[in-house]
């Protein structure tokens, strides 16, 4: 099939629930569109997990330029606003060189943060994580919490109290700002780009297709060598809050290398928690996502299918943003 040469380059979404085949879709979205696939997964950052976060294989980034992937190690506290300013650049190239960029990834709030623009919540100085990660190590997540409880009701309604990242997030705010997270969102963000140059696909599977998926894939992970790769995390003594840590996976496979449970034991754990994590990505995705297409099953099952939907989507890029073939 021919390349495309674009004219006015539009910035494609591909979002959906872990195992939906989004990395597949963008693959060949992007070798009809001279495109580069840029990471939109905050657990595909990390070099040292490419299995437990399914990050494109060598073989798949030789074929088609990919950025973001692997950038980081397991011991950098990766945050949204650090992944939006490498994201903008690489959009920014991508453009600049006539290529079309295709952000490809679940995690909502990175999606949504190029979307619709950031707070201008300030970066927290390095000595106030620090202090932040002492007292997480002395006290335990649950004094966070109640840190939060006290300065920032509004905030901690809204979080989870096991979710170590926000919690820390929100008390580091705190602490270098004496100003709640709260007041931060109460200041209307501003975009980095316009609405109409956003092309959103969502791939939306039913929760049946879905489970089903998310389970072979982690039997797939395992053969492939998720457990070997959890191995070589564990003697780098490495704070189980770091995110790298809390990959699907990582913490399951680390108890049964610790003896607290069964390989087998560990693995349903796996299952169950990659299962409950996708769910949990459909219900934002459902809310918060407004495609411009939807896939309604996952990605990469019926290559007839497959192949249609890709030239649908082509047809809408060519004419809603004047891309013609070469």
């Amino acid at each position: 099939m021919p390349r495309l040469k674009i004219n006015t380059s539009p910035i494609i979404i591909i979002a959906g629930p872990t195992a939906s085949g989004k990395s597949g879709l963008g693959l060949d979205l992007a070798k009809r569109l001279n495109g580069v696939i840029i990471n939109a997964d905050s657990m595909q950052v990390y070099k040292e997990i490419p299995i437990l976060a399914a990050t494109p294989t060598p073989q798949e980034q030789a074929e088609i330029p990919h950025k973001l992937y692997g950038i980081y190690e397991a011991s950098n506290r990766g945050n949204v606003m650090d992944w939006l300013n490498l994201c903008k650049q690489e959009i920014d190239t991508a453009r600049q060189n006539h290529q079309t960029p295709i952000i490809v990834g679940g995690t909502g709030m990175y999606l949504d943060a190029l979307i619709n623009g950031l707070s201008p919540i300030p970066e927290t100085p390095e000595a106030i994580r620090d202090k932040v990660e002492n007292i997480l190590q002395e006290k335990g997540l649950e004094h966070l919490y109640q840190i939060i409880q006290e300065t920032d009701p509004k905030t901690a309604q809204k979080l989870s109290p096991n979710d170590s990242t926000r919690i820390r997030r929100a008390v580091e705010i705190w602490l270098d700002t004496n100003k709640p997270v709260s007041y931060w969102h109460n200041i209307a963000p501003k975009p980095f780009y316009p609405a109409p140059d956003f092309f959103k696909i969502y791939i939306k599977p039913e929760r049946s297709e879905l489970d089903k998926r998310a389970r072979l894939r982690f039997d797939k992970m395992m053969e492939m060598g998720a457990l070997e790769e959890v191995k070589k995390l564990l003697p780098l003594h490495l704070s189980d809050s770091l995110p790298a840590m809390r990959a699907l996976g990582v913490q399951e496979l680390k108890a049964f290398l610790e003896n607290k449970c069964t390989l087998e034991e560990a693995i349903e754990l796996g299952k169950l928690h990659t299962r409950q994590y996708a769910k949990r990505q459909s219900t934002w995705f459902n809310n918060r996502f407004n495609a411009d297409a939807v896939y309604p099953e996952c990605y990469g099952k019926d290559l007839e299918k497959d192949n249609f939907f890709v030239d649908e989507l082509v047809d809408k890029l060519q004419k809603r943003y004047k891309i013609l073939a070469k």
